[in-house]
Formats: structure tokens, sequence, C-alpha cells
């Protein structure tokens, strides 16, 4: 029986159209341990993909084992170390079938472990069902949504010819079923609204969608709530609300320059909505648009997602398979990510390969450490969580897909032995790590996509 001081996990901040789903508060534990679950906190799950490989010779620390210096490309998971896995001689066998594509055919898959379809038209089919898609057919329905999927690059349609697939196997990652992927959120500002906004009468947000702040609308309830926590949770709540205020301003300033399309025709604005489209396509692939901040946005509203239980599991494509985004607002950069991939071992090229790849890893530091400032009883956000970074490739330039770049950061609810840097036998199916991750949140399963066992040397 519930006490009087204790609120529902699904407790949610209310006012005039408007709801906020609120953090983990003490006064919502429970004397259980849920399946997925540990010291009734929920164990969350992120996997995020990078295209196009890496600078093979950067990337793997010299030693092995719990005693490793980072490499060039890690430096900056310096902080993290101790909360790492850097796992070496993974390999998803099922995207090395003769004949394959070195893009398409270790994309789709690589959260399925199995062998995709080549086709050119509808009748696509990844091989699986996607790791992140079992976890949340699992514990989805103790969540407002089961899953979130996010990127920065848009779903391709159509025919890539010069290898004869379908351009969705490049777009990615997240599959319900074998045959149906899912549409990823590409915009910061309707990724946001999706999970904290829930507009009152269309008519009226039509005429100033921005004149208050969601945080306006729930602050009465936000009030009586906080009337009757304790001062940590009170403290918890207010920097939750905080985080909330904190991005919807850095959003709602970079659209302000939108608010003109108000006053123009409906048919003005498809117009524009079709040639903003070509335009945003041109600019981000070849002028080089500093997406740092977009990145940056997803990952804080994914990690407000985790916060407030919003979800429990994510997906983050960097880019879609053979992206071909322009670096050139890195410094020393000039190019495309994919044509730079294709170093021939040129000493320019793969020292513009290598900084490419250290914006990425900065990127998952950047999560990280947004996970690890967010207290949860003795420990931490992260300490609660999976977060996966991987590439389908080892080596942009061979396409190679052995040895690929995998890290684990977070102790998955204390599951997970972190803080080494482990080389398994060659080959190593890259699905023992997804089972590995299924049993650590206490699942009854034995199999994932072509596993043969777990990865015994990270299981606690």
């Amino acid at each position: 029986m519930k006490k009087k001081w204790q609120i529902s996990r699904r407790k949610m901040l209310k006012g005039m159209g408007a709801c906020i789903a609120l953090p983990y508060l003490e006064a919502m534990a429970i004397p259980r341990i849920p399946l997925g679950q540990s010291d009734s906190f929920p164990v969350r799950s992120a996997f995020l993909f990078m295209p196009n490989g890496v600078h093979p010779d950067k990337w793997t620390p010299e030693k092995f084992g719990t005693d490793f210096t980072l490499s060039p490309i890690l430096q900056p998971l310096k902080a993290f170390q101790q909360e790492l896995l850097i796992l070496g001689e993974l390999m998803n066998k099922n995207s090395t079938i003769e004949g394959v594509d070195g893009h398409y055919a270790r994309t789709a898959n690589i959260l399925t472990s199995m062998p995709i379809e080549k086709t050119i038209g509808d009748n696509i089919h990844s091989g699986g069902v996607s790791i992140d898609q079992v976890i949340a057919s699992k514990i989805g329905h103790n969540t407002l949504f089961p899953s979130l999927e996010y990127g920065l690059d848009r779903i391709r349609t159509g025919v890539d010819t010069n290898v004869g697939y379908t351009q969705l196997y490049a777009s990615s990652i997240s599959w319900k079923t074998p045959t149906q992927p899912l549409s990823k959120e590409i915009d910061p500002r309707l990724a946001f609204e999706r999970l904290f906004k829930n507009y009152i009468p269309e008519k009226k947000i039509q005429e100033d969608p921005w004149k208050k702040s969601i945080l306006d609308m729930v602050m009465d309830d936000a009030q009586s709530l906080k009337n009757n926590l304790g001062r940590s949770d009170q403290d918890k709540l207010e920097e939750y609300l905080e985080s909330i205020r904190s991005i919807e301003k850095r959003i709602v300033n970079e659209e302000n320059k939108e608010k003109f399309e108000a006053n123009i025709t409906d048919d003005i604005k498809k117009e524009l909505t079709r040639v903003d489209l070509r335009i945003e396509e041109y600019t981000e692939m070849y002028e080089g648009v500093d997406v740092t901040e977009k990145t940056r946005l997803m990952l804080d509203i994914m990690t407000l997602a985790f916060w407030s239980d919003a979800s429990r599991v994510s997906s983050f494509m960097f880019g879609n398979s053979v992206s071909g985004r322009n670096f050139s607002f890195l410094d020393g950069v000039n190019g495309s990510h994919h044509s730079i991939s294709h170093h021939m071992n040129q000493p320019t090229k793969m020292e513009e390969y290598l900084k490419i790849n250290i914006w990425h890893i900065e990127q998952y530091a950047y999560f990280l450490e947004k996970l690890r400032a967010i207290k949860e009883g003795d420990g931490n956000l992260l300490d609660n969580s999976m977060v996966m970074f991987a590439s389908g490739l080892r080596d942009g330039n061979r396409h190679s897909p052995y040895n690929l770049p995998v890290l684990v950061a977070g102790k998955g609810g204390g599951k997970l032995k972190t803080g080494q840097n482990l080389q398994f036998n060659k080959n190593t199916p890259l699905a023992n790590l997804y089972l590995t991750m299924l049993q650590s949140m206490n699942f009854d399963v034995n199999s994932f996509g072509d596993s043969t066992g777990i990865l015994s040397e990270i299981h606690k």
C-alpha cells in the first residue's frame, strides 16, 4: 500500500493545456526491484551510431585491462575512464557476407546483428528486431514513450544506383520488426515539444506559440507538489525545471526568426518549406554548417527523457550511412565526412579523419557528463545507464567491418564491470554484447542475433 508521502512514477505537472513528466524523486521510491531495474532505479539504454568508421591507428589504447591510457581519439573521455568499457575485436558477422555493400549492409543491422535483404524496392528486411526495440518491448510499457529515435539527418528514400540498395538502409538503425524501421526525429524543437509540450487549442497557439513558457503553464501544480516534498526532492525538482527552462530558451531564441511565417499565406508557406528543405540539404552536406549545438540539444533532450522517465530507451544517429556532411566548421578540416574517410592513407586526410572522430567522441563525452551530473540515490544517472557508441566500420577507407569501434559507458545499475580496455578473441560476435546487456537487465533471454554467449569479462 502506498504511503501518503509517496507519489506515482507517472505523476505529471499539469496546467492550462500543458503537462511535464517529472524526474525520479525520493518520494516515488517503492520497496521492490522491478524487471530491468536496480535498487528501484530504472536502467536506461542509449545507442549512439557514428557513420564512416574511425582512424584505424588512433582508436585502441596500447594497454589492455584496467591500467590503460586512452588513445588520441578517446582523449575526450578521460574524465570517464572508470565508467567506460572499450571493447576490441567485436564484429557484426552478418555484415560481412560476400557481395554485400560496404555501408548499407553494415548500418541497417548494426543493432540487429542479422543479414539484411538486398533490395531496391519496398521489400526491406533488417533480419531481425534491433536491440533497443527488444528492450523497449520489455520495459516500454512503464514509460510515456517505449523508445525515442533521434538523429541529425532526415530519412532517405530512393535507390543508391552505385550499389543497388535502397537508401532506407542508410537511415535507420532502430527496427520495431524486421520490416519496420522506426522514423527518427531530427528537429530539436519538435523532439522537445513531443516530450514536454502539449498545446492548448490550436487556434490560440497560432496567435502566439511562445507567449508563455511551458513552465509558466504548470507552475501552480509544481508549487503545490514542492510544498509536499522533502528538501532533497525540492532541490531535485527545482534543478530539473531549470534544465527544461534552459533548453526551452535555447530553442526559442533560435526559432524566433521563423515567426515571420505567421504573416504569410499557406501557399507561400508550402513553397518556403519546399525551398528551405532543398537549401538545408545542400548547406548541411556541402557548406560545413556547424551542427554541434543541434547535436547537443538532441542529447540534452535525451537526458531529460531519461531523467523524467519519459523513456528509458533511445537511439541517436550522428549521420546517415555514407554521410557527406562537411566538417569544415572544425579547424583544419575541409571536405565531406565520407570523402575524407576514404583517405587512401594520405597524411592530410588522415589528420582530418582523426579530427572528425574526436568531434564525435566529444559529443559522446558531453552526453555522459549530462547523465553523470544528475544524482540518483548514492549514485547518478550514468551509473544506472548503458550508453553504447559504435560505428559499423572500423576503417572507412577499406570498409572494414572487423574489430569494430565499440564503447559502452555507465554501470547498468551495477551490473557492468567498467574501467576496462578489453580485447576479445578475433571475430567475437557483436551480438554477445547485446545479450550481455539484456541479461544485465534481468531479462530471461539466452540468445540475440548470432550471439554465442555473454561477455563474461564485463558482466557481474
